[in-house]
């Protein structure tokens, strides 16, 4: 059982606490028999993507991606409850944690600045498991860069048609139904970007490939070739985009350090076990200080990550204002922290923890992609610095 000390922490409601018991409760009976069942195929890997999001939904996980008016457990999101889910089932499943936090990104940009209409249709189907999201922006000429988005949508009649290509969309070939970002033109730049909602069934979407990265995730390249959705389809107003993709991203960027938080909490439970286990010059290597070092620096790391990661979500949830500056520091510090608390537990293990299937290779697999994806460590350090600099200003 990992250390939950830290839900004593003034940063945590009762409601939080008792959440995050009884989740760790269902998912040491629901997730953790399914932990070391790496699938090897893209067809294993969509079956148990989608098996985990169907357990999810039928245990009541997903209603707190949603807001309580179209399925949901509570009013609105709840940074804290969203960041304790991903931190438990990261510390059984990267794949679980991945099916949770997609249901919350793919259809988070509705939930903000969706029609009532489009909160009907796509958000109670999400909070069931009926129905599984996505949320594409990033593109092969521009992942961090999104004003160097070309994918485009312009108006035709009461349609716009929507032409280009996205890559890198988790989800990708098994969502229902996409939110999507191209330019619009009102103006250059990420002024001249807006969001739409793109059903996977819609003429002239197609799954143009399939992307295999080290830790499996359903990824793809999706290309739009003369895509017609109605006007209705956008999410917001026009030239809106930026402002959706960015607020989304302000609710579920603290919330990637909550997965990586839940790595390096796993992480260091195998090392505290194995270097137990572990005999060298005739006693465990627990007793040789070098490695008691390593441990004490890991469990530093981990207090620090959490209290940045909390912190941040609390801001977000007590105070409602934007949280650049403590989304990117939760996110920055959590993920590259998490990096280097699961390569000492490799170091640990020694020659075992490189073998295919040992817990601590699947999580140095699985934690390399958190420091890329929702904006690199390098974009998080931009942010930083900018805000400390305005702040000085």
């Amino acid at each position: 059982m990992p250390d939950q000390t830290f839900l004593d922490w003034p940063f945590f409601d009762d409601h939080h606490r008792e959440h995050a018991i009884k989740l760790r409760e269902w998912a040491e009976k629901e997730i953790a028999p399914l932990e070391d069942k790496e699938p090897h195929t893209t067809e294993e890997l969509d079956e148990l993507t989608r098996t985990f999001v169907k357990k999810l939904g039928e245990g009541g996980w997903l209603k707190y991606c949603v807001p309580q008016a179209y399925g949901g457990a509570m009013e609105s999101f709840d940074v804290r409850t969203l960041a304790l889910t991903r931190e438990t089932l990261a510390y059984y499943s990267g794949l679980a944690d991945f099916a949770f936090a997609m249901q919350g990104l793919g259809t988070g940009s509705i939930t903000l600045f969706g029609s009532g209409e489009q909160k009907q249709t796509y958000l109670t189907p999400v909070a069931s498991g009926e129905k599984i999201a996505a949320f594409a922006i990033s593109e092969p000429g521009g992942g961090s860069d999104v004003a160097a988005m070309t994918t485009s949508a312009r108006m035709d009649g009461n349609e716009y048609v929507i032409d280009g290509q996205k890559t890198w969309i988790s989800n990708g070939g098994i969502a229902h139904q996409y939110v999507v970002f191209a330019r619009t033109g009102e103006m250059p730049g990420n002024k001249g970007l807006s969001a739409f909602v793109v059903e996977a069934d819609t003429p002239g979407f197609n799954i143009s490939a399939r992307i295999d990265v080290i830790a499996p995730h359903p990824l793809a390249t999706i290309t739009f070739e003369d895509c017609r959705i109605p006007t209705t389809a956008m999410i917001g107003n026009p030239g809106d985009g930026f402002k959706v993709a960015m607020a989304t991203l302000d609710v579920f960027r603290t919330t990637v350090g909550g997965a990586s938080l839940g790595f390096a909490r796993r992480a260091m439970d195998e090392a505290i076990d194995r270097s137990k286990e572990r005999l060298a010059f005739g006693k465990s290597i627990s007793e040789f200080q070098l490695i008691q070092a390593k441990i004490a620096d890991m469990a530093v790391k981990i207090d620090a990550m959490a209290l940045l990661i909390y912190r941040s979500a609390w801001v977000k949830d007590i105070q409602n204002a934007r949280v650049t500056r403590e989304s990117s520091m939760a996110k920055l510090y959590g993920t590259e922290a998490a990096q280097e608390v699961i390569d000492q537990a490799v170091q640990i293990f020694g020659g075992m923890g490189v073998v295919s299937g040992v817990t601590v290779e699947r999580l140095y697999r699985e934690v390399r992609a958190l420091r890329i994806y929702e904006g690199t460590s390098e974009i998080q350090k931009l942010v930083i610095a900018g805000q400390a600099l305005a702040a000085r200003s």
